[in-house]
């Protein structure tokens, strides 16, 4: 591998790097504000699943899928982990 393909190599992996630290930095942010809204509806005695609101979070991640030209069904898969994610913690807010 010639220096100039590693050069290159090395400025698409750094930039990778960046977007993976950023995804992590607004995951984290995201996992914040729904602590707070599991604490909410344990206050108010919600359940921790919405599913009417999943449903319409899905199809508007969808929908911004395809607009970024991005696999609606990859971002599916990943919106119901993050909901999974989110239902689990708000279960485990409520337990106490």
């Amino acid at each position: 591998m010639t220096d100039d393909i590693k050069a290159k190599l090395g400025e698409y992996r750094d930039s990778i790097d960046n977007i993976d630290a950023a995804l992590i930095y607004m995951l984290s942010e995201r996992f914040k504000i729904t602590e707070k809204v599991g604490l909410f509806k344990k206050e108010y005695d919600l359940p921790p699943a919405d599913p009417s609101r999943e449903q319409k979070q899905i199809e508007r991640l969808r929908e911004l899928a395809k607009s970024a030209k991005l696999d609606p069904d990859f971002s599916e898969k990943f919106i119901n982990f993050v909901i999974e994610e989110v239902i689990r913690n708000h279960k485990k807010i409520r337990k106490g």
